[in-house]
């Protein structure tokens, strides 16, 4: 809460007395939204909330920026600020605790199995590169002066992407072939509650950006298994794979142009990304 809320409305703060800021874009998350079960996506519109503190802390960071964005980012020469949500991200470099791809590489590297304990969840599940260029996108269009950008923006993967954990687990172990974990499925006793499903509508972004999800679930697994292969193995330089894998990532994006927004989304992610 501290972080999430109040660290928002700090930065916030200082942002609104930068004159010659063009835009601000703040990163929540899918679990920003009141989780009711359903099975379709949630909307930019629907109801904000969580029945936990990470989820609450979520919700009440996009109230803030709501809050600063209707007092002080709404006149013409100020910045635009917007707030984004994306679904469960992986790819390498996170090495965050309890969290099922950096659990499992430790695991390979200590030969220890993978506790999975909500096999069942369902979460939209995708490359981190997705998000990140959606966000660069946005960026990008704020800067070219487009201040009906403003507002929120889902930027979650397709619905073939989301799926329970356990089928997540089945790709994982798949890609890392011989040495991947032994996983053990089961509900921990002390395990904090957890929605069973959650989708993202990310239609917003779809005709507003033309963006969408690259990445088939499988090509979004064999990426981060490439990576984090090479981090465990040693001896491959993990800034140059990055590198590569982003400028692999780039190519493949050949996004369809709104009427009236000029941007060149391959242009734009590669020279965010350099």
């Amino acid at each position: 809460l501290q972080t999430n809320v109040v660290g928002t409305a700090v930065v916030l703060e200082a942002a609104r007395r930068f004159p010659s800021l063009k835009g601000v874009i703040v990163v929540t998350s899918d679990k920003c939204y009141e989780n009711r079960g359903w099975p379709w996506g949630y909307r930019e519109t629907d109801r904000l909330g969580g029945s936990d503190p990470y989820s609450v802390s979520k919700g009440c960071a996009e109230l803030v920026a709501e809050a600063y964005r209707r007092s002080f980012f709404r006149d013409p020469d100020s910045a635009v600020l917007t707030t984004v949500r994306a679904g469960n991200v992986f790819g390498g470099g996170d090495w965050a605790t309890d969290r099922l791809v950096p659990d499992i590489v430790r695991a390979v590297e200590a030969g220890k199995p993978v506790h999975i304990r909500n096999p069942a969840s369902i979460r939209p599940w995708q490359h981190v590169l997705e998000p990140l260029a959606g966000y660069l996108m946005l960026a990008a269009g704020i800067a070219e002066g487009h201040r009906s950008l403003a507002g929120a923006w889902n930027f979650g993967p397709d619905p073939e992407a989301t799926v329970d954990v356990a089928t997540l687990a089945a790709l994982l172990e798949s890609a890392w072939g011989a040495r991947s974990p032994q996983f053990l499925f089961g509900a921990e006793n002390d395990a904090p509650p957890e929605a069973h499903v959650l989708h993202l509508d990310s239609a917003k972004a779809r005709s507003a950006l033309g963006w969408r999800p690259r990445l088939t679930l499988g090509e979004a697994v064999a990426l981060t298994v490439e990576w984090y292969g090479a981090a465990v193995d040693g001896g491959t330089k993990l800034r140059a794979l990055s590198e590569r894998q982003i400028d692999r990532y780039v190519r493949g994006v050949h996004a369809v142009q709104p009427a009236g927004f000029a941007f060149d989304p391959i242009f734009g992610v590669a020279a965010a990304c350099a």
